[in-house]
This record gives structure tokens, C-alpha cells and sequence, in this order.
């Protein structure tokens, strides 16, 4: 009968036999590797082979890593998207405002040259808003008393005459435009040197002038400033000849006429101060309010009158109508 262990069981060499055999195995290693470089081809091998087991265990650290990058990325993407189209609105801003302050500076340095071309005294003023009033061609500019600024003082700017002052303030004036219905300005003709007076005709784009049959006046011809007033300065351009309408029934020319100047191109004007100590006494606030009377009178007759001049059938007016107040019939 065998008393030995089972193979199972055979322990074979001790733990510290394997130890020694093992730490002298490495160190040969090392030196033989120093030396001869040998084991580089069994060193890729096996980092080869390891390379699928060192990604799949870094997949996890990855994937976390990823996923935070990714929401702080777009926290970012947002935070800068916002930062440039704030910054984008406030550049369109300062872009407009610039081109805007362009546009004015130019206009003001024209006002200048202008004002050194002029030899009258003037002064700079700006419009502070229009004069609401459908039957009027009214301005307030934010210049008056205070700046030197009288009654029948005439208003340019760089392409010609704007109109002239018809009430002052302290510290404001109003500015009736050449194209009201009250206006009129003795004028010639650059060309022939014709001369007659120009008036507005409301809300028409066109200035009037009357003129005989055998006027010496064409299309493209320039009104300019007679000087005869003594109010407005030679020279000063006005308008420029349009069309002419010519009627049978009487020996006088309308001529239209586009304004030179533009109210409504920029805020600017310029007033020129000349004296009007010497002049006749101007329209007294009465007669020129009795005047814008009869002119929305006109106006609306012509409104009413308009359906039978074009062949079309009146339009009665209802009883509702307002009636014309006391003042108005005077």
C-alpha cells in the first residue's frame, strides 16, 4: 500500500527556490535586452497583442471624459453665441450711427463752405421737428431770438433757398417753406436774366411762376435770386424750370418749377442774418392766418371740384358735415 500524496498535491520546488530562479531569469533578461537589443521585436508582439485589452479598459474613462466635454462645450457655445450677437447688434448700431454722422458731418461742412461763400452773416441752425398743419409748409428750428435771429430772414442751405422766418422765438423760430401757398420770391433767370416771382403751391413738389407767351424760358433753365427785395442775396439758386404749361384762354405762362433745395434731406439749415430794420413791416400774425384760412378753403373747394372736372359723378355731402365757423366765414 502507497503512503504518497496524489499528484494533485505535489508541491514540487519550494516558493523560495522558484523566487531566486525566477529574479535571476529577469536579470539575464536585462543584460541580454542591454546588450544585444533582442527582445524588441517580442516586446511589440506582445504590446501588440495587449493593445485591444488597454482600449476596451479605457473605454469607460473615455466615454465619461467625452460626455463631460461635450456639456461644457456647448454651455460655452452658447455663452459665445450670445456674446457675439450681442456683440453683433451693438456693431450694427455703431455702424449705422456712424454712416448717419457721416452723412450730417458732410452736410455740415458744406453749411460751412456755404457760409464762407455767403458774404452775410448767418448762423447754424437744426429743425426740431415739422409743423403739423396739412395746409402749411412749416418748420421750428432751434434758433431765435437769443442767436440773432429775425422776422423775413431768409433760409438756405448748400443747394439753394429753403424759405425765409416768419415767427421768432427766444430761443426758437418757425420757418415757412418757399413751397407754402403764402410764399413767393422775386427770382431771374440764370440763362436770359428774365425776371418774375415765384410762389408754393402747398403740397405740390412744384414751385409756380407766371410768365408771358414770348417768355425767353425753357425746361432745365435755373431761377436764381434777383436781389431786388433786398432781403434775399443775388444769386442764390431756387429752382430749376420742370415744364410749362401753356392756356388759350389767357396771354401768361405757368411755368413749374423743382425746388433746388431739400427740406427734407437733412436737419441742418442755415438762417442768414441780414438787416431787416430797413425793409417793409412784415405780415402781421392776423392777415397770415386770414391768408392759411382761405387756402384750406381753396383747397377743399378744389377737392370737391375735382369729380366734375374729371367727368365723374358729385359726391353729395352728408348732413353731418361741419359747418364753417364765424371766423372763417370773415
Amino acid at each position: 500500500m502507497q503512503h504518497t500524496p496524489p499528484p494533485l498535491f505535489k508541491q514540487g520546488a519550494s516558493a523560495r527556490v522558484k523566487v531566486v530562479f525566477f529574479t535571476v531569469l529577469s536579470i539575464a533578461l536585462l543584460v541580454v535586452d542591454s546588450r544585444l537589443n533582442s527582445l524588441a521585436y517580442v516586446r511589440q508582439v506582445v504590446a501588440t497583442a495587449l493593445y485591444p485589452l488597454q482600449m476596451l479598459a479605457l473605454m469607460p474613462r473615455d466615454a465619461v471624459s467625452q460626455l463631460s466635454d461635450y456639456f461644457v462645450s456647448s454651455a460655452t457655445l452658447k455663452k459665445e453665441n450670445n456674446q457675439l450677437k450681442l456683440q453683433q447688434l451693438t456693431q450694427a448700431q455703431a455702424l449705422q450711427r456712424s454712416g448717419s454722422l457721416l452723412a450730417e458731418n458732410a452736410h455740415l461742412r458744406q453749411l460751412m463752405e456755404l457760409k464762407e461763400r455767403v458774404n452775410t452773416k448767418s448762423v447754424v441752425a437744426e429743425i426740431l421737428y415739422d409743423a403739423r398743419d396739412e395746409y402749411t409748409r412749416k418748420v421750428i428750428v432751434n434758433r431765435g431770438l437769443k442767436h440773432g435771429v429775425a422776422l423775413s430772414q431768409p433760409v438756405i442751405d448748400e443747394h439753394g433757398v429753403l424759405g425765409q422766418v416768419t415767427r421768432v422765438f427766444p430761443l426758437s423760430s418757425e420757418v415757412t417753406l418757399l413751397s407754402d401757398k403764402n410764399q413767393a420770391i422775386p427770382v431771374q433767370v440764370e440763362r436770359s436774366g428774365m425776371r418774375s416771382v415765384i410762389s408754393g403751391r402747398g403740397r405740390s413738389p412744384y414751385l409756380e411762376m407766371r410768365a408771358t407767351s414770348n417768355a425767353d424760358v425753357k425746361p432745365g433753365d435755373m431761377l436764381v435770386t434777383s436781389g431786388i427785395d433786398g432781403l434775399y442775396p443775388p444769386g442764390l439758386q431756387v429752382a430749376k424750370i420742370a415744364q410749362i404749361e401753356n392756356k388759350a384762354t389767357t396771354t401768361f405762362e405757368i411755368v413749374l418749377c423743382t425746388p433746388t433745395a431739400g427740406i427734407d434731406l437733412h436737419k441742418q439749415l442755415l438762417i442768414l442774418l441780414v438787416d431787416v430794420d430797413n425793409l417793409p413791416a412784415p405780415e402781421s400774425e392776423e392777415a397770415r392766418a386770414k391768408k392759411e384760412k382761405i387756402n384750406r378753403r381753396v383747397t377743399r373747394d378744389s377737392v370737391k371740384d375735382a369729380p366734375k372736372e374729371a367727368g365723374l359723378p358729385e359726391v353729395k355731402e352728408s348732413n353731418a358735415a361741419a359747418p364753417v365757423t364765424q371766423e372763417e366765414k370773415k
